[in-house]
């Protein structure tokens, strides 16, 4: 099984919330991550996402940081891709998102919910958080991750949990065949 992790890695936190994202899928059995960054100069080292890539995942994990809504790059990416939506390719494939912002009232909700909408659009089955108390003095939300400022050790622990309910979540839905004649 295959979880694509894919985002804009210009925020603050989102190398490390992405890193901790997959290490939790990465606790599913039989799952391969591709971690990815849609810049190609990432000082990471990591490769740039593909659309063979997307097309081939069974999980899909979006993530930016918040500029006033979705990042141009992130918006553009999934833009180029539209053929997804139209093909149906996405269909039954399940996903996640995660955001990060500089403070709490930023507008972090509503990005990881244009997020959502990507995902709800394309067919995609959206996976969040549960409840968790480190909720009540953070902005994650039970729509998927939220990191402000530098990363938390909180925000890497609720991370690793949506890697893993990615994963598992595919794996229970067997998404190669779910939404098929």
């Amino acid at each position: 099984m295959n979880v694509l992790i894919a985002y804009d890695n210009r925020g603050r936190a989102m190398d490390a919330l992405a890193e901790a994202i997959t290490e939790g899928a990465r606790e599913v059995a039989s799952t391969e991550v591709w971690l990815r960054t849609l810049d190609p100069s990432t000082s990471l080292g990591l490769r740039t996402a593909t659309y063979d890539e997307l097309a081939a995942a069974d999980a899909l994990v979006l993530g930016c940081p918040n500029w006033s809504g979705v990042t141009t790059k992130l918006k553009d990416w999934l833009d180029v891709g539209e053929d997804f939506w139209e093909k149906q390719l996405l269909v039954g494939k399940v996903g996640a998102a995660f955001v990060t912002g500089r403070s709490r009232g930023s507008g972090n909700e509503i990005t990881l919910l244009q997020l959502w909408h990507v995902l709800v659009a394309n067919g995609m089955i959206p996976v969040g958080l549960p409840w968790d108390d480190a909720m009540r003095s953070s902005s994650h939300s039970y729509y998927g991750l939220v990191g402000v400022g530098p990363a938390t050790e909180d925000d890497l622990r609720l991370a690793r949990t949506l890697g893993r309910r990615v994963a598992e979540v595919a794996r229970r839905l067997n998404t190669k065949e779910l939404g098929k004649p």
